[in-house]
């Protein structure tokens, strides 16, 4: 067992040379919202976070979108105590490929985070409370899509007096998010740093990757249909979903690292049917962690919003350079994806280049190994890579 949570601890690790500052959570009111499908939500709020400072001419901003169940929590810590800071601390700080010495870094929080219960979480979906009822939406709240997000950052940028981005960025969901919002707004944007992202739309592998994900919590009687707040929530199903997210997330080799043996030598899985061999135990372990900080309603959301992400038919409004960084070993959003995402935007006549992170872990190594793209990115903001070779 200790080497399971030796295991969960590698698993968890950031960067050990933290931001040298303590940040805090900022709340953006943006009152009624209609969404891409005709839909209004009357009162929006979503939580944000800045590193550095926004210079006089407002040219240095960078917006950063979040991966599927991270938050707006990138860099630094809220407090000294905290036992690790944010998950791309390692390229965002002085000196750092995102350079707070240089640039304006704004983080969010998306429409339908998975943990709006969380106090450093600030967002609205299906957990929030309709005005008119008084009570949680639960499925009553709107579908909304990729587009949804970035329309509703993109009025952040604006309260911040921001006409212009210099890059938008972020990783797996995040990634699609930034493709998004350059071409939602293509003149408001000079760079996309897209990590371990789908490319121009979801492949139809990772859109049944998520109805995979999903499904635990349908079938878990808890769910009810939606309709479980104030009441016990369908962990088990959340729990399950969880674990499908982590084994996807990670690699082949990952889990050779964590070997065929069992949770425990008394407990061989052939002397009864509880008995778990060590990775099973791993994930299990992980999934029950999570589930208590998630809201099952939002993880069903956030997978539809994801979904719907297809760009390849608005690709002529794009104006940004684009930087692909996917990982070698990740299997949800292959590396192939971005290199057909690259030639397409080339053959176009777009600026588009990919470096490809030579890591074993898996799709997870976009966050825990990013300081390993920290020259291709400081060299793409300064202009230095060549696209379209």
């Amino acid at each position: 067992m200790k080497r399971i949570f030796a295991l969960l601890a590698i698993l968890s690790s950031l960067d050990a040379f933290p931001l040298d500052e303590i940040v805090k959570k900022e709340e953006f009111k943006l009152g009624s919202y209609t969404t891409v499908s005709g839909k209004t939500i009357p009162e929006v709020r979503f939580g944000y976070e800045t590193y550095g400072k926004l210079n006089a001419e407002k040219s240095n901003a960078i917006l950063i979108a979040h991966y599927f169940t991270g938050n707006s929590h990138a860099a630094g810590k809220y407090a000294a105590s905290d036992a690790g800071p944010g998950y791309w601390d390692g390229i965002i700080g002085s000196g750092k490929a995102l350079d707070t010495d240089k640039y304006f870094i704004i983080a969010v929080d998306s429409l339908v985070n998975l943990t709006p219960g969380e106090p450093t979480t600030i967002t609205t979906g299906p957990a929030s409370r309709n005005p008119k009822t008084k009570r949680p939406y639960g499925m009553g709240f709107p579908l909304v899509g990729v587009r949804d997000f970035v329309n509703v950052q993109k009025r952040l940028v604006d309260s911040l007096g921001i006409k212009k981005l210099l890059a938008v960025t972020g990783a797996s969901g995040g990634a699609a998010q930034a493709m998004e919002y350059a071409v939602a707004f293509p003149k408001e944007v000079g760079k996309v740093i897209a990590v371990i992202g789908p490319g121009l739309s979801l492949p139809p592998y990772t859109i049944a990757l998520l109805d995979l994900w999903s499904a635990p919590i349908l079938l878990d009687p808890k769910w009810s249909k939606g309709q479980y707040y104030g009441k016990t929530a369908p962990l088990a199903g959340l729990t399950e979903s969880l674990k499908l997210i982590t084994h996807s997330s990670v690699s082949f080799d990952w889990a050779q690292t964590v070997g065929g043996g069992f949770e425990s030598d008394s407990r061989a899985p052939l002397t009864a049917y509880e008995h778990r061999y060590a990775i099973e135990a791993l994930l299990q372990t992980r999934g029950e962690a999570r589930a208590s900080k998630i809201d099952a309603n939002s993880l069903l959301y956030m997978a539809k919003a994801i979904q719907s992400f297809n760009v390849e038919n608005e690709t002529s409004a794009l104006a940004a350079e684009v930087l692909f960084i996917p990982v070698r070993s990740d299997l949800i959003f292959p590396p192939e994806l971005s290199v057909a995402a690259a030639r397409t935007l080339c053959t176009k006549g777009k600026k588009a280049m990919v470096s490809v992170l030579e890591t074993t872990g898996g799709h997870l190594d976009g966050l825990l190994k990013i300081a390993e793209a920290a020259t291709p990115i400081t060299q793409f903001l300064n202009g230095q890579l060549k696209s379209c070779p």
